[in-house]
């Protein structure tokens, strides 16, 4: 094996200075390295395919966070799904499709064990590769445990979720579907509202670039918002602020609104209806639930398996080279479903 991975060759897109709005060609280098044997207790994996998530732009921003920033000259984080090629670690063997923190490149040295380095044997009889990047992967967690957790879905109850289309959108919609709730999406465009109606049957579908937000709230949602999931920021948080319920529950996942502002980033105008209402507002970051998701896993696994439930994916071929301008659909609202970035056939 050794003789074969010298003859290898790891692109890479590394960060080469951070954006200032939407990141251009100018803030990412390629590169290259040579593929190299792993280290002791280390696996060597070939990335399969890479997930692309609204979250990456706040991470090449300088400032405290969840997550420390990408670093100038690193490697772009990326979660992915990929194949072990070679292995020094007894829980890994040669084979193994594995998912984790592989990084914006075609073979991933991973570290297992360390920051960063957690990787774990995914099964593909539960789900392809690009759905352990959506249902079963960070966006599909994201929405089982702030749905779940922070949203508290009780039967009859009106869920509102923005970004219903996307791929956390998507799963929160359905699960509130399926724990009883009505469920009204807001989302971009006829076919992105057509299609979680018809076809993963939210009960009615708020089109932002085509009407009002603010009427169709008033339309859809008679007696108030019960749980509203906020993917997008600023005006539709507002909107929504202005229709809650009592004691409504409201989900800060993200606000991809904002990421690319050049000024400073809008918050919510009417707060105070969180007093009025007597309301909650939280936010939520996914790996705070590591522990739990193989409790999600299987749930959404039984909800894909009987029909309950879909999983879309938006796939881009291309391979890394592909990456600054695939990434930037996000932000124009491009992707229909769960971006995701083929990087390698599986062979």
């Amino acid at each position: 094996m050794g003789s074969t991975l010298s003859q290898l060759v790891n692109h890479q897109v590394r960060l080469a200075s951070r954006p200032v709005g939407m990141a251009t060609a100018e803030n990412w280098r390629f590169g290259t390295e040579p593929v190299a044997e792993p280290a002791d207790g280390a696996v060597l994996v070939k990335t399969l395919v890479l997930s692309l998530d609204p979250a990456m732009r706040g991470w090449l921003n300088e400032g405290k966070s969840y997550i420390p920033p990408v670093g100038i000259g690193e490697v772009m984080r990326a979660g992915g799904v990929g194949r072990v090629i070679a292995s020094k670690n007894p829980d890994f063997a040669p084979g193994d499709v594995v998912s984790g923190l592989l990084g914006v490149q075609e073979y991933c040295q991973a570290a297992v064990g360390v920051p960063g380095g957690r990787l774990e044997k995914i099964d593909l009889k539960v789900g392809t590769p690009a759905q352990w990047l959506n249902v079963f992967g960070m966006p599909g967690m994201t929405a089982y445990f702030g749905l779940m957790d922070i949203g508290q879905p009780k039967a009859g109850e009106t869920l509102v979720v923005s970004g219903a289309a996307g791929a956390v959108g998507q799963t929160v919609g359905q699960l509130a579907k399926i724990k009883g709730c009505r469920v009204v999406g807001i989302a971009g465009g006829a076919a992105k509202c057509d299609w979680v109606v018809k076809e993963l049957g939210f009960d009615a579908c708020i089109d932002y670039k085509g009407g009002s937000v603010r009427e169709g709230l008033k339309a859809h949602c008679p007696k108030g918002i019960d749980i509203y999931f906020d993917n997008v920021g600023g005006d539709i948080l507002d909107h929504a602020l202005a229709k809650l319920a009592p004691k409504a529950r409201i989900v800060i996942c993200g606000a991809i609104s904002q990421y690319n502002n050049t000024a400073p980033m809008q918050g919510p105008k009417n707060y105070m209806s969180l007093l009025v209402n007597r309301a909650r507002m939280e936010g939520m970051v996914v790996f705070d639930y590591a522990a739990r998701f193989p409790q999600a896993i299987a749930e959404l696994a039984g909800y894909l398996k009987d029909g309950r439930m879909k999983s879309k994916e938006d796939i881009v071929d291309g391979g890394v080279a592909a990456f600054p301008q695939t990434l930037n659909k996000l932000f124009a609202g491009e992707n229909f479903g769960k971006l995701v970035l083929r990087v390698a056939a599986d062979d």
